[in-house]
């Protein structure tokens, strides 16, 4: 096996991606795919079988999480990088929940995300500088008060969508599935999670790290 990787970048900004093609392509590896969108990166994630998948979290009204409990659901044989913002513990517990395979802070050195591909490609999990404290955080905190933590991946597709604001025909459209499915989706979550409205659910989903409330 050569040091070099086939990847696939996940990022809403146009502009990131960019600078991350120039990065990683300097570096010997080749950027197979780039796009912000969810629905287009799962296709061509599907049709290109990348080795590595970047992931940001923050995907314009759709969350990088949905991506990774798809690639799980899809069982894809790409592993995905997360790079993003987020230093919220529960994010970083989240995202290896999902599958992630490693995790980057945006801001980081270059050479902290060459060295977690090169993790990656060996086999292992990387977590970048000060996020394996944020891991233990997350592990300390546990999950026993996550109410999201008993959803099937298929509910927690739902709940994600509904609290980023999506309708039940938008939902229905990217699951694949009837409005009516999604309705009974909608009000099982609801009374699954205590939940009175879709605001007390946005609220319950943010105290949770479910969803993010910083742009």
């Amino acid at each position: 096996m050569n040091g070099s990787a086939r990847i696939y970048l996940v990022d809403d900004h146009a502009m990131v991606r960019q600078g991350l093609r120039a990065l990683l392509t300097e570096a010997g590896h080749d950027v197979i795919g780039d796009s912000g969108d969810i629905t287009v990166a799962l296709a061509e994630l599907q049709q290109l079988a990348p080795d590595i998948v970047t992931v940001d979290l923050s995907l314009g009204s759709r969350s990088g999480m949905e991506l990774l409990t798809e690639l799980q659901r899809r069982q894809l044989p790409c592993r995905p990088l997360v790079l993003t913002m987020s230093a919220q513990p529960r994010h970083v517990g989240m995202a290896l929940k999902l599958g992630a395979c490693g995790y980057v802070l945006k801001g980081s050195p270059s050479e902290e995300l060459l060295q977690a591909i090169a993790t990656l490609r060996a086999g292992r999990r990387h977590l970048g500088q000060g996020v394996a404290e944020l891991a233990a955080r997350a592990l300390a905190e546990g999950a026993g008060d996550d109410p999201f933590a008993s959803l099937s991946v298929r509910e927690r597709q739902v709940v994600t969508m509904v609290v980023d604001g999506h309708s039940s025909n938008d939902i229905a459209t990217a699951l694949h599935l009837s409005p009516k499915t999604v309705d009974s989706y909608r009000s099982r979550l609801m009374t699954k999670l205590g939940a009175a409205d879709v605001t007390a659910l946005v609220k319950l989903a943010l105290r949770h790290g479910l969803i993010r409330n910083d742009g």
